[in-house]
């Protein structure tokens, strides 16, 4: 990897949250660059020049600039050769898939529960709208759940893999948004993913991400609303 550091362009609670955990894991220089959500800045032409899609994160690297969280990722694990099976490894497989799972499907579903307004067909959104997508929800986790209880060296090994680290910002959030809507959320129905976020919650990164975003100390484990030193979550 190289010694010139990269530069995340995050927002507090974002998932940028899920490259500065992988960035720090890796021990890999960064400088971050703050997105103002509350000032639309994602939706300016100069942010877009860096990320056509207008979502944050987005990665400058010495071999170009990275958008879509899951590929980010993929391209760090793989230029450190660390928190993710490398090519030909018995696991590459598995692991990709879960990989795709965590961003397309739970990571997809996860945007439906938190703007419901913006992919239902009223507003208000519909009750049902918003009771699917919970019930969907909870079972990708169970099926994550389920996959590091099978497999749980694709979730940890000598610390904890990008799945890991995806996996848990995910339930993160699902503790705190939409506000007052997040009682349907229950560790005790994913017991695997519960240990796995005490275990990620008590690594260095964690300390230092939460510090840096204003997360509290139970980031993962019973996080707070976030009360960042600069920007805005939301």
């Amino acid at each position: 990897m190289p010694e010139l550091p990269f530069i995340l362009h995050y927002a507090p609670d974002n998932a940028s949250l899920i490259v500065r955990l992988a960035l720090l894991e890796l021990n890999l220089p960064f400088e971050t660059r703050l997105v103002d959500r509350a000032a639309s800045q994602q939706n300016s032409a100069a942010y877009r020049a860096i990320a056509p899609t207008g979502l944050i994160p987005a990665l400058e690297t010495p071999d170009g600039t990275l958008f879509e969280t899951g590929a980010i990722l993929l391209f760090l694990a793989d230029g450190a050769g660390r928190m993710f099976p490398a090519q030909g490894a018995p696991l590459r497989g598995d692991a990709l898939k879960w990989l795709f799972f965590i961003a397309t499907t739970l990571h997809a579903d996860c945007r439906l529960q938190f703007y419901p307004a913006r992919y239902s067909a009223a507003d208000p959104a519909p009750d049902a709208f918003c009771t699917a997508t919970r019930a969907r929800l909870g079972g990708h986790l169970t099926l994550l759940d389920r996959a590091c209880t099978l497999q749980p060296a694709l979730f940890w090994q000598d610390g904890p893999s990008i799945l890991a680290l995806y996996t848990m910002v995910i339930c993160r959030w699902l503790q705190l948004y939409p506000r007052a809507q997040t009682p349907w959320f229950n560790w005790i129905n994913w017991p695997a993913l519960h240990n796995l976020a005490h275990r990620c919650e008590a690594r260095p990164s964690a300390a230092t991400a939460a510090h840096a975003e204003g997360l509290g100390s139970q980031i993962f484990t019973n996080p707070k609303p976030p009360n960042p030193p600069e920007g805005s979550a939301t």
